[in-house]
């Protein structure tokens, strides 16, 4: 298993060692021993999965503290573009996102650490999505920011007239309106 690091450092791409033949393929998409060896301790909680259609936008989501989440994401079929945007204060890079493709060939993960806004768009037909939390689903600490916001201008890969979004994604605040509470600290 390979950890990469992201222009944002605490963001990181995990890639599996995949074994392929002729009867498929094998992999781990998470080894806690080997995320312990490299200082990723983590107590995964919760797996959710979605599945959504060619131009679904979901996001930008995240949970405030204390109910925040660490998410380990990956695409199980189809394709997806995965953004996460820096929403801890302090950070030398609050406010900004990075963005990276997991498709079921791939088999590329995102680690999205607490403190972060998470989305994603659907580039395939169809991609079902799955992830692992390291807290639970908490409505009321849910809060969102504007797949659209001109401040952050994610290119989200999908012609806007093509774009599905939810109604509560239509009306999320944009990034410098969206209420945060989350603390930069080395």
């Amino acid at each position: 298993m390979e950890i990469i690091k992201t222009k944002i450092p605490d963001l990181l791409i995990i890639k599996p060692k995949v074994f392929e033949d002729e009867r498929g393929y094998f992999f781990e998409s998470y080894n806690e021993e080997i995320f312990n060896q490299k200082n990723l301790n983590l107590s995964f909680v919760q797996d959710n999965e979605s599945k959504s259609g060619y131009g679904v936008i979901r996001g930008l989501h995240y949970q405030l503290a204390p109910y925040s989440q660490t998410k380990l994401v990956r695409v199980i079929e189809g394709k997806v573009y995965d953004v996460a945007v820096d929403l801890r204060e302090g950070s030398p890079t609050y406010g900004q996102w990075s963005g990276i493709e997991l498709s079921a060939d791939n088999k590329i993960q995102f680690l999205i650490p607490k403190g972060f806004a998470h989305g994603f768009s659907v580039l395939s037909e169809s991609a079902t999505f799955i992830y692992k939390c390291d807290n639970f689903y908490n409505p009321e600490a849910e809060r969102g920011i504007s797949f659209n916001d001109p401040f952050l201008n994610i290119n989200w890969r999908i012609e806007p007239e093509k774009a599905i979004i939810s109604p509560k994604d239509k009306v999320y605040p944009n990034f410098k309106e969206a209420e945060k509470n989350f603390k930069y600290s080395k």
